[in-house]
């Protein structure tokens, strides 16, 4: 007699830990998915973990067992994807840098309920959907909504939105363009479900769904024709220092200046608009304070320095920080700021950051948390203040510039003055303490708001990645983290405005409503 066939029986364990310990492994998927965000750029995995959680979350058997697989693979995603949030502790004296390594879990454990929601909401109102296509919609659908109330909640956190995945497939990435980055996530779920679906074999809904992505992908590809460089338009220059968070003392202040005024070139025949990093220029810039805010240094000096590397119709934008003061003349608050400062060393412009962050640029909750030892990630004792909200500098010469200050550029939809529009948004940051993941991480979200906005975006920070962004989303140069080097381009042209200028998050609204409905009617159908 034949010996019967004996199972595998490693395979059989592995499957039934698997069962067993759902949400081990929607940890685990959680923590993969990340891989698919710069720096590592791996999106077919990210697009695998989603569909692979999205069919465990379908098996779930209770809805707050749903809950539970969602908060599970939020907690594995947002601690790797976050994990350059460890390195803010490294500069910060009041605070001990060990207690970094746990604050990207701390933040995760917060995140996480996010796609908990989104998890909870698809289960409850999409489950029932006989054939599964339903379910697929209003999971996106609730996606969409989640991945918004994570960008406003408690000031908002939007750092690395779903739909950012696409920007190595750019044809893809620009789809933003019309509905917007939240509702280009919503779209990426979708199509997480179509794999969930063909592996499924629901091969009919599947194949709707793919060939209405290949659509959308075709409609949205569009043929870049240089155009012919004007010798004589004005010019842009981006200055990348690399000097990094911890090196910026007022003793080192000479060194850095001179090594800012060697990598800022000279003037030439054509206007040159100079940019220089957030966080590098120490001493006040705007006049008016009492005499001890100036710690010996004249603010007209700190202009003076920066006014001799200008031709006579070059502007720099430099980044600073202002300082506000009671009756009694004591230091009330700061501002987090960008100077025009032209070549008679005359501030002609100013912006100042209103979209603050928590914990690094003031302290929420200060009754509570300064008795628990708790303090601010960036040095110092002076919480920030919110400026008015986006605005637009009008620089002679140069047009209208557009500033958004370092993490107010994550925020989709709010990064330009709709009144008076910009023909670019500069973008400075001080990216030095966000570790090695931070930075590309960054610079993919400022691509994601020139493809929405339809704008050339030009980042500038202290150690990378300074870059110069196409109105499309195309990188046109780049120096790269920690590296010194100098930009220097002609400007780059604004698209017309796009879909989502025009009408912003609404987009957001209307795609994740169309998402719901259609997968409402889905489930009645097959029902």
């Amino acid at each position: 007699m034949p010996e019967p066939v004996r199972p595998d029986v490693r395979g059989i364990s592995v499957v039934r830990f698997v069962r067993n310990h759902p949400l081990i492994l929607c940890l685990l998927l959680g923590a993969a998915a990340a891989c698919g965000f710069a720096p590592l750029g791996l999106w077919p995995l990210t697009l695998a973990c989603f569909a692979a959680w999205m069919v465990i979350v379908h098996e779930a058997p209770t809805l707050r067992s749903a809950l539970w697989r969602g908060w599970a693979f939020g907690v594995g995603h947002f601690t790797i994807n976050d994990n350059w949030f460890q390195h803010a502790f490294d500069f910060q004296d009041k605070m001990p840098p060990a207690l970094g390594y746990a604050a990207p879990l701390a933040l995760a454990l917060y995140l996480a309920v996010y796609p908990a929601m989104a998890a909870g909401l698809a289960w409850r109102f999409g489950r029932r959907d006989t054939r599964d296509g339903g379910y697929v919609l209003i999971f996106a659908a609730a996606w969409v909504l989640t991945e918004w109330l994570r960008s406003v909640v408690f000031t908002g956190y939007a750092w690395d939105p779903l739909g950012v995945i696409w920007l190595p497939v750019i044809n893809v990435a620009r789809i933003a363009a019309f509905i917007g980055t939240y509702a280009l996530s919503g779209m990426t779920i979708v199509a997480a479900g179509v794999l969930a679906l063909y592996a499924r074999w629901n091969w009919r809904f599947a194949l709707e769904l793919t060939i209405v992505a290949v659509i959308a992908v075709v409609a949205s590809i569009d043929v870049h024709v240089p155009r012919p460089v004007d010798r004589a338009a004005p010019r842009l220059r981006i200055v990348q220092p690399n000097v990094a968070q911890d090196e910026r003392g007022q003793d080192d202040a000479a060194l850095l200046m001179a090594k800012l005024s060697v990598l800022s070139g000279r003037p030439g025949p054509a206007p040159r608009l100079l940019l220089w990093p957030e966080g590098v220029v120490r001493d006040m810039i705007e006049s008016g304070y009492p005499a001890y805010a100036y710690m010996g240094t004249s603010p007209l000096y700190t202009r003076w320095q920066i006014a001799r590397l200008l031709g006579p119709n070059d502007v720099a934008l430099v980044g600073g920080s202002t300082l506000r003061f009671d009756k009694a003349e004591d230091v009330s608050g700061a501002t987090n700021a960008v100077f025009a400062i032209d070549s008679r060393a005359r501030i002609i412009g100013r912006y100042d950051k209103a979209h603050l962050v928590p914990y690094g640029e003031y302290l929420p909750m200060p009754w509570l948390l300064k008795p628990l030892g708790l303090s601010r990630l960036v040095p110092g004792d002076i919480d920030f203040l919110p400026g008015p909200g986006p605005q637009t500098l009008a620089l002679r010469g140069f047009g209208a510039i557009g500033v958004q200050i370092c993490y107010e550029i994550i925020f989709s939809g709010k990064v330009v003055d709709a009144a008076h529009r910009p023909r670019l948004i500069f973008n400075p940051s001080n990216d030095a303490w966000f570790g090695k993941w931070g930075p590309p991480q960054h610079l993919a979200q400022a691509r994601m708001r020139a493809i929405e906005e339809g704008l050339p975006i030009v980042r500038s920070t202290p150690t990378g990645i300074s870059a110069v962004i196409a109105a499309d989303g195309r990188l046109i140069a780049q120096i790269p983290h920690q590296t010194a080097g100098a930009i220097e381009v002609p400007f780059p042209a604004p698209l017309p405005p796009t879909l989502f200028a025009r009408i912003g998050n609404w987009m957001a609204a209307l795609v994740g409503l169309a998402l719901m409905l259609g997968g409402i009617a889905l489930r009645r159908r097959h029902r």
